[in-house]
This record gives C-alpha cells, sequence and structure tokens, in this order.
C-alpha cells in the first residue's frame, strides 16, 4: 500500500505594500502642491503716506484693525491671531513686561473707523504700551 503524503504548504500571510506607497506618494504630491497656496494672514489696505520707512533691530509686535473692528495680532515670529480686546490687553502687557524696548505697531484698515483704530490705541496703553507708532503703505509717484 502506497500512502501518499501530502506536503502541507505553509502559507504565508503577507501584505501587499505597494499600493499604500502609491496612496502615500499622491497625498505627498497633493500636500506639496497645495502648502504654498495657503495664506495665513489677512489682505488689508493700509492708507498711504509720504514718511520714511523705519529701521529697527528688532521684529515688531503688529496689532492690525480691520474695518469690521476685529483685532489681529503679530508677536515678532508667530504667525498673525485673530484675538478679542481682553485677550489682546493681556498678552501685549505680558509681552510689554518682558520686552519693553520692542516696537509696537497698529496698522489699521483704510476702511477702519477712526474710533476703532482709536480704541486699539488705548487697548495698547492700558496694557502698558508707552510708545505706539503707525504702520502706512508708501504713496505711489504722483499721489499726494
Amino acid at each position: 500500500m502506497a500512502t501518499s503524503r501530502r506536503r502541507k504548504r505553509k502559507l504565508k500571510a503577507e501584505i501587499n505594500v505597494v499600493p499604500y506607497i502609491d496612496v502615500m506618494l499622491v497625498l505627498l504630491i497633493i500636500f506639496m502642491v497645495t502648502a504654498p497656496l495657503l495664506n495665513l494672514g489677512v489682505d488689508i489696505e493700509l492708507p498711504q503716506a509720504n514718511a520714511a520707512p523705519v529701521t529697527q533691530q528688532k521684529d515688531p509686535v503688529i496689532v492690525e484693525v480691520r474695518a469690521q473692528g476685529q483685532y489681529m495680532l503679530k508677536l515678532q515670529d508667530e504667525p498673525p491671531e485673530e484675538i478679542d480686546e481682553q485677550a489682546l490687553q493681556a498678552k501685549i502687557a505680558a509681552f510689554v513686561r518682558q520686552n519693553p524696548d520692542t516696537p509696537i505697531f497698529i496698522a489699521g484698515d483704510k476702511r477702519a473707523e477712526y474710533g476703532l483704530i482709536y480704541r486699539g490705541m488705548a487697548l495698547l496703553q492700558s496694557a502698558g504700551v508707552k510708545r505706539i507708532s503707525f504702520m502706512g503703505e508708501p504713496l505711489s509717484p504722483g499721489e499726494n
């Protein structure tokens, strides 16, 4: 009697990773293409002036006042962030205590009411800012 023995095959459970690599490369390409298109700031139209540009060694702190009355705060190397009045006052007060000589600029949208910009200046002053500078766009040649 001949017994036929079948050889048992060992099953290998392997995952085919090639499709996953393809998907990851496609996602990488999508992120590389869309990353430069992201705009972290908010466009505001600054008023124009004939003043000479200010030169300073430290990065300034910029408080932007939008036409609708919202505030944007840019602390030196940080990206700009929308902020309410109480948080703006608290952050500026803490910053001024640590960096008293850093210039602080206020940039008001030219469509913003003067009262909104004045309110922003009052907030900065109550936070302990001694000197507030205004930001503006230089006039084009021929404009007055």
